[in-house]
């Protein structure tokens, strides 16, 4: 069975009164299809263990309908023992924790680089691309340098109040890593597909995010 790597994160805190932590439905949408359509998913965080979710995603209804994806959430695996070569992609569901422990992880920043050289599938939705910032290539690029692609945007930051909270601007970080940002209005469905990496907008877009990344597989 073909293998995918879905990574998220262990951050639970913006700061003292703000929680954070996964968004659900960007990591239970896509994990859905994912093995819907036949595939195994290995689920992973940087620290492995229980993944905390940010309480403005959770609602009562979401809540009983992923009550069996929510399980894998529990307890994860550690991304630095896995093996990247079993997987044909990796995925990156976004929630503003993700701003705080995903970019300039060597453990991450090893696997994305394994995914891009390999021309393996990577995809992500929101602020997953979070997980982009600061990995370059061994020929010294960075891997967003040139892409096409989509993430949370400034406006989108703006509008839910906690950009002065944020360690950078995730549009703002990705354009200065040379990516070719493109985004649609803000909190609309948009996809972008650049060869094998496929990005989501928002969490509005984790569903066509998780299916345009099956296409590229």
């Amino acid at each position: 069975m073909k293998k995918i790597l879905m990574v998220l994160t262990n951050e639970s805190k913006i700061d003292d009164e703000h929680e954070t932590g996964l968004w659900l439905s960007e990591f239970a949408e896509p994990y859905e299809e994912f093995k819907n359509q036949g595939f195994g998913v290995d689920v992973a965080s940087l620290k492995g263990g229980r993944i905390p979710l940010d309480p403005n995603s959770l609602d009562d209804e979401q809540v009983e309908k992923w009550k069996g994806v929510t399980k894998e959430l529990d307890q994860t695996l550690v991304l630095s023992q896995l093996n990247v070569n079993e997987y044909v992609g990796i995925f990156l569901p976004g929630g503003h924790g993700t701003m705080f422990d995903l970019p300039e992880s060597p453990e991450l920043q090893q696997a994305l680089v394994h995914f891009a050289e390999n021309d393996k599938a990577i995809g992500s939705v929101c602020h997953g691309p979070a997980g982009f910032v600061g990995t370059k290539l061994s020929n010294g690029k960075w891997l967003v340098e040139g892409k096409s692609l989509t993430a949370f945007t400034n406006e989108e930051e703006q509008q839910t109040g906690l950009d002065s909270l944020m360690p950078f601007l995730l549009e703002t970080k990705l354009r200065e890593q040379g990516a070719q940002f493109e985004k649609s209005e803000a909190w609309s469905n948009h996809v972008i597909t650049d060869g094998k990496f496929v990005t989501g907008q928002n969490p509005q877009s984790s569903q066509a995010a998780a299916e345009a990344f099956l296409n590229v597989l």
